[in-house]
């Protein structure tokens, strides 16, 4: 079936604090990804990327907005109605150690989604799906019969990967999954899952706040602030031309290898601490940051609309 895998278009995620006050997560936020490919999605802490992403796989119901998969709307769909679909789409976590239930085994942890829906009858059947999937994200045999606590950080990891891609998903969603992971650690499950991407045909929506990483493994990035998309790109365009302020801000922090270069760039340097989401600034939500605010950006939001081919940009200053 040709076209996008995932479609998102005006998603959006509030979450109730009490009676007046309301979390302002996710708003607004539109994109699609093509088969076979990765989007990156990348922002600071705490702007919304995982609320999105929890939200694209059902684990919280979205506020507005609509969510199809693989041509089939999943928005209001019950969890009696995913449950078929979820196969399709699976979840690696941040946290390797607090993703896995640390009373089963790492054989049953990889068995579970396998038994859930009925791709085997019997954990004794699962064996021969787990101890493959177990070999090619670099464990053995004899690490099935091992709890998650006997393991690395960089294992758990890769035991998170495996429960993930045993169901052989066409879409997989990674929330920071990389983030926990010592530095040396890193680039090796990042090379991990770009090998298991060309082999088993996947498509990703990578999360992560570390612009390096994303514009590495990705093959379109998207940049989100205080709950919205600022920047849709192509990954190399979004690095050779970024039009959005804050995505250049987030440019100019990623380390350069040539020390000349490094010394001679400047660095921008953004004032203050992200507004809450609570009580998100009226127009641009960046405007309280950014240092080429004009009087409009403090009263109109911004339209994210396509400025190039295929870029995609939110700010005033490009009109």
């Amino acid at each position: 079936m040709s076209g996008p895998i995932l479609e998102v278009t005006d998603l959006t995620q509030h979450f109730p604090v009490n009676r007046r006050d309301v979390v302002h997560a996710v708003d607004g936020v539109t994109f699609s990804i093509q088969r076979g490919q990765t989007l990156g999605l990348v922002g600071e802490s705490g702007c919304g990327k995982s609320s999105c992403a929890r939200s694209i796989i059902r684990v919280y119901d979205p506020t507005g907005g609509r969510i199809v998969l693989d041509g089939e709307e999943i928005t209001h769909m019950s969890q009696k109605e995913l449950q078929p679909r979820r196969k399709k789409m699976q979840m690696i976590f941040q946290d390797p150690y607090a993703s896995l239930n640390a009373r089963m085994t790492v054989r049953d942890i990889i068995a579970e989604p396998l038994l859930a829906h009925h791709v085997v009858k019997s954990r004794e059947e699962a064996n021969d799906y787990v101890y493959p999937m177990l070999e090619r994200v670099g464990l053995t045999r004899e690490h099935a019969g091992r709890y998650a606590h006997e393991f690395s950080g960089g294992q758990r990891q890769r035991v998170g990967i495996a429960r993930a891609l045993v169901l052989r998903p066409e879409l997989v969603i990674c929330d920071e999954p990389i983030s926990a992971l010592d530095v040396s650690i890193q680039s090796q499950v990042v090379n991990m899952l770009e090998d298991m991407q060309q082999e088993m045909g996947l498509t990703y929506l990578f999360i992560a706040h570390d612009l390096s990483v994303v514009r590495h493994i990705s093959s379109r990035i998207g940049v989100m602030y205080l709950g919205s998309l600022v920047e849709l790109a192509e990954s190399y365009e979004l690095n050779r031309n970024p039009l959005h302020p804050y995505t250049k801000t987030l440019l100019s922090a990623v380390p350069v290898p040539d020390p000349e270069v490094s010394r001679t760039r400047q660095r921008i340097v953004l004032e203050g601490d992200i507004p809450s989401p609570m009580n998100p600034p009226k127009g641009c939500r960046f405007h309280t940051r950014c240092p080429y605010a004009t009087d409009r950006c403090k009263q109109e939001t911004p339209v994210f609309k396509e400025h190039e081919k295929g870029h995609w940009a939110a700010c005033h200053l490009l009109d």
